[in-house]
């Protein structure tokens, strides 16, 4: 009987012990995102149609700079394809890329598309602790990408029309806002510089600018 109590008080005192607190965490390294992209500064004319959407994903290394590791930046690496539905349609002739505004009923779709390494930076506040896992963030910051894949493609009931398109920028940037709790989380972002470089449109010259608006979700 003596034993037993012994052994007994041994796991009660085991059980009471504190565990360790991890104090050099990391939060939200890793991110998917999804999102729909409109179109600004375009011809009066200019109209969006289907889904013109946005997807990315990626990895952003976190970087506290408080004892309390609610306070930081990020900084990562990243991929996103981002797709463009309207009815400006783009053309490839012998004097270069010709832009127009398309009514004609038998036009089904025009898609500008890109595909772009990115590059992240955050600004980050947070109200996460080591044993916290649903908290409030605020992440702010710019984000610059290389676009590395461009197309130009126009659907018709007769003919379809698809290009690698040179007009686009190849290095596009803008500024960035995220706030969210736990999982769900609003991304916003604005691109500073134009989508496509030096065009016009029945002689008016464009300068289209991104925004987009959508969800983003942090893993780790």
């Amino acid at each position: 009987m003596l034993c037993s109590c012994f052994v007994l008080g041994q796991s009660a005192a085991d059980s009471i012990r504190p565990q360790p607190v991890d104090n050099t965490y990391l939060e939200d390294q890793f991110y998917i995102g999804v999102g729909y992209n409109l179109l600004l500064n375009g011809p009066d004319a200019l109209d969006q149609r289907n889904l013109s959407y946005n997807v990315q994903f990626g990895f952003i290394k976190d970087i506290p700079l408080n004892k309390r590791r609610n306070f930081g930046v990020g900084l990562g690496l990243g991929y996103a394809v981002n797709s463009y539905y309207s009815n400006m349609g783009a053309n490839e002739g012998a004097n270069g890329i010709s832009y127009e505004i398309i009514d004609d009923q038998s036009f089904n779709r025009s898609k500008l598309e890109t595909h772009a390494i990115e590059l992240p930076f955050e600004v980050r506040w947070r109200t996460s602790t080591a044993e916290e896992y649903k908290f409030w963030r605020i992440y702010a910051g710019a984000k610059l990408g290389y676009v590395f894949s461009g197309r130009s493609k126009l659907v018709a009931d007769d003919d379809n029309i698809s290009f690698s398109n040179d007009d686009i920028g190849a290095f596009q940037y803008g500024l960035m806002f995220n706030f969210g709790y736990n999982t769900w989380n609003i991304h916003a972002y604005y691109g500073l510089n134009p989508l496509l470089k030096n065009v016009s449109v029945a002689d008016e010259s464009i300068d289209l600018r991104v925004l987009r608006v959508g969800l983003i979700f942090y893993i780790l």
